[in-house]
């Protein structure tokens, strides 16, 4: 077997958020525990040492899943769910409130574990990453009559890695390029090695269902299955030319060759964020006038997060947004561009009033958030650069709405 030019992993925590809680409560090991509660949804040790756990079925409110256990998606429940329609599927499930801080950290440990075996690596989120392997040492040889013994080998040794690192699992898919990686990685959960070549895509992808491509969207999958096209091996069988008649010449020409596997892309080890945002649910709507102070001090909350963030990264914006989503699921966003990029709480809440008096508060709120965007590293900025926060109060007219 021709060994391919490039190998790519992609590597997938599993079940991460979940998995990292299970650390602190092992006990819950094998469970249907869905996280994405409140604080006080928090585990209670009694005085007898054992737990009291809030149950799904107890939950009230708009939360929704951040993530669960395996044991729980057995039972329908998925990220992104609503939790009062996750409750009627898994009512007895436990409910833990998500813990970022421990996600992040968790994080950082995974991926500093990787960078010792495979330096070359691509940050893809909290819990994926890609990985050039095509360069490190051992990754091409043979291990007895398999040609492949010598990837595999170094997906293992990753895996400890990671392993050893955090006490968690990850489940790690193999090709020559990304794309196929991406879909290799979904093969074999949890705790799985997933090694294909150009030559496996018939036997193995092909027949997926086309959501398995990342960059089929549910929009592109309805067309396609309409048109007869319910899985990847449909898309590849289908005339080039007639998938560009269906859905223009740049993505109908991408569907026919990701329905080959074919992936030009390198693994890129450092990009540039394009924007920073916070964002939050309410328990229950709100009224613009009725709760304005409640509502003045969440978003003083959002704003002050963003400058931390901001702080953290090293970056300042020129661009600030709102997001805000009323009753009925209607979703409402301004932008306001500045005149010289910003980082400070106070700045960002002042473009945010902004933002918020071209807004008509005509529904109750639902959700609000915040975006920063054309950033530039903080070193970028000139030290003399005044702030809209400094020298005088704004004029009245340019008070927030709340």
């Amino acid at each position: 077997m021709q060994q391919p030019p490039r190998w790519i992993a992609h590597l997938d925590m599993d079940a991460f958020y979940a998995s990292v809680e299970l650390l602190r409560y092992p006990q819950l090991k094998g469970q249907a525990v869905v996280i994405g509660g409140r604080r006080a949804d928090a585990p209670q040790q009694l005085a007898d040492g054992s737990w009291r756990y809030a149950r799904l079925r107890d939950y009230t409110g708009r939360g929704v899943v951040t993530t669960s256990t395996y044991a729980a998606r057995d039972l329908g429940v998925f990220s992104a769910m609503g939790l009062m329609k996750a409750a009627l599927r898994a009512p007895d499930a436990i409910l833990l409130p998500a813990d970022f801080d421990s996600y992040r950290r968790y994080s950082r440990l995974f991926k500093t574990a990787v960078a010792e075996v495979a330096p070359l690596i691509e940050d893809r989120g909290i819990d994926e990453i890609y990985i050039d392997l095509t360069d490190v040492p051992g990754v091409r040889d043979a291990v007895g009559h398999d040609p492949l013994g010598g990837v595999k080998a170094v997906a293992r040794e990753i895996k400890n890695s990671v392993g050893r690192a955090t006490g968690l699992t990850c489940s790690i898919g193999i090709t020559p390029n990304k794309l196929l990686s991406k879909i290799a990685s979904e093969l074999d959960k949890p705790d799985g090695i997933t090694v294909l070549t150009m030559d496996d895509i018939p036997k193995h992808v092909w027949p997926l269902g086309v959501r398995k491509i990342n960059g089929i969207g549910p929009k592109a999958s309805e067309k396609l299955i309409k048109l007869g096209l319910e899985t990847v091996g449909d898309i590849a069988a289908a005339d080039p030319h007639w998938l560009i008649e269906q859905f223009g010449a740049s993505y109908g020409e991408w569907l026919h060759n990701a329905s080959h596997g074919r992936d030009s892309r390198a693994v890129v080890t450092h990009s540039e964020p394009v924007s920073i945002s916070r964002e939050t649910t309410f328990e229950r709507d709100l009224h613009a006038v009725h709760d304005r102070v409640l509502l003045g001090g969440i978003m003083d909350e959002l704003c002050e997060s963003m400058a931390r963030d901001l702080a953290r990264k090293r970056y300042a914006g020129k661009t600030v947004g709102i997001k805000l989503r009323f009753e009925g699921f209607v979703t409402v966003t301004r932008d306001q561009t500045l005149k010289a990029p910003i980082l400070s709480a106070a700045d960002i809440r002042h473009a945010v009033g902004l933002c918020l008096k071209r807004v008509t508060f005509d529904k109750r709120l639902r959700l609000m958030g915040v975006r920063i965007g054309n950033l530039v590293h903080a070193s970028q900025m000139l030290p003399a650069t005044p702030t809209l926060a400094q020298g005088q109060p704004p004029a009245a007219e340019n008070l927030p709405l709340f």
